[in-house]
């Protein structure tokens, strides 16, 4: 059996844009790719506006906590997406690495986290078509 495609959403903190990325690529991949997320500084807790944004399209990410980035982490990666964290971010040879530049929803409301939730959706939309696999369930 081959092993899944894996990949590693980062920002700084772990508790907002990564754990959206995440959990929409849980979502639509299901078991067809290994999902990680992890910050470089990671907060205490997920950002509530987050996981308020999530639920109200019917993805539940309440019970994530942040992660801390680890060298692991990203060498058992396929795809490393790092999402704003700067030169923070491991960066190992060998790897694809892919940066977004998203608005931090840090200290946001959910009026404000609503856009980029919807960004950090199309990223993964094209983040799955680019890796051939087969959504568990439709994306648009």
């Amino acid at each position: 059996m081959s092993r899944l495609p894996s990949v590693l959403f980062v920002c700084m903190h772990n508790a907002g844009r990564s754990q959206m990325a995440a959990a929409w690529l849980r979502h639509w991949a299901g078991d067809r790719i290994e999902v990680r997320s992890a910050g470089s500084a990671p907060a205490s807790a997920v950002n509530p506006a987050a996981v308020e944004a999530m639920r109200e399209v019917g993805i539940g990410m309440s019970a994530e906590v942040p992660k801390i980035l680890t060298t692991d982490a990203v060498s058992e990666s396929d795809v490393c997406v790092t999402m704003g964290c700067g030169d923070t971010c491991e960066v190992l040879p060998g790897k694809r690495y892919l940066d977004s530049k998203l608005d931090d929803p840090a200290g946001q409301g959910v009026d404000a986290v609503r856009p980029i939730r919807d960004a950090i959706r199309g990223l993964v939309e094209d983040l799955i078509a680019a890796m051939d696999v087969t959504p568990a369930h439709g994306t648009g």
